[in-house]
């Protein structure tokens, strides 16, 4: 059966299509891994603060769900005073927390915290679409406002992140080395800003952003959900891990290495069930 799409279906369904393929993307492992390796950590232990700086800038460019949220927030900005002015603002606030959480050693479970930015990238979307007027019939907060307040979230997130990290005991080398992150974070942020603000401005131009606009942002909302949903799973799962069957946050990981346990194992034993532990054959059922 051949279905016919007109012109404005056709644009609905590439759209939609093309969001499935990103959150299908999304969904291994390489993309949600949003947090400082352990390799990254290796390097840290005799790291400059040049290092600190680059961390802080590739940290920036794979978080997913700051630049989701950036995204949402330069949207439909046109101006670059206002560009300026929202993105300050959310500057301000993210450096504040990253900063002083940092250096005070405050902290929190960071898959909450992410959680909470989740929450933001959804919230980003639906204000977007005037989902305040439209269907809760109520006028939007301030956005200056809440652009702020989510700044300190993000932080906040950044900072349970930075405090992986081996900083030092030392008072001014330990704020030196959050400021050199900082100061990555900010050049990352301008990294992703420009190609964000190039895309829209292109994107603009065109006929299909008014009809793009509303699926895009939904698009947003459904990201930001997707994000909170992983985020609870992996809170849930440090906290309760034998409910899951696993005790460490990374199925695969721990998935390879029963695996390679397995194999290993095999050539010791007879038949294949005498290598998977807790299976018994007759004759051992009968001893």
């Amino acid at each position: 059966m051949i279905i016919k799409l007109n012109q404005n279906n056709r644009i609905w369904f590439v759209i939609y299509a093309i969001i499935s393929v990103v959150v299908l993307f999304g969904m291994s492992n390489s993309i949600w891994a949003h947090g400082i390796s352990d390799a990254d950590k290796t390097a840290m232990l005799s790291g400059g603060y040049l290092k600190y700086v680059w961390l802080g800038a590739t940290h920036m460019l794979t978080g997913y769900d700051h630049l989701l949220f950036l995204f949402g927030v330069i949207f439909f900005l046109t101006t670059f005073r206002d560009i300026i002015k929202f993105i300050t603002v959310f500057t301000i606030g993210h450096s504040i927390t990253l900063i002083f959480a940092t250096f005070m050693g405050v902290t929190a479970n960071y898959f909450l915290i992410d959680a909470v930015i989740a929450i933001s990238v959804c919230y980003k979307g639906f204000d977007n679409n005037n989902g305040f007027k439209n269907y809760l019939g109520v006028k939007a907060p301030s956005l200056l406002g809440m652009v702020f307040a989510f700044g300190l979230i993000h932080g906040f997130g950044l900072s349970t992140r930075l405090q992986q990290l081996p900083l030092g005991d030392n008072s001014l080398h330990m704020l030196m080395r959050i400021v050199s992150f900082n100061v990555g974070v900010e050049i990352g942020q301008i990294v992703a800003l420009a190609f964000m603000l190039l895309v829209l401005s292109t994107w603009r131009k065109t006929v299909s952003f008014k009809h793009f606009s509303r699926v895009a942002n939904d698009g947003l909302i459904l990201g930001g959900f997707i994000l909170l949903l992983m985020q609870l799973h992996g809170y849930l799962h440090t906290q309760s891990p034998d409910d899951f069957g696993f005790a460490e946050d990374n199925h695969s990981h721990h998935h390879e290495r029963m695996q390679e346990e397995f194999k290993s194992n095999l050539p010791k034993h007879e038949n294949l069930f005498d290598a998977v532990p807790g299976v018994q054959t007759e004759e051992e059922g009968e001893r």
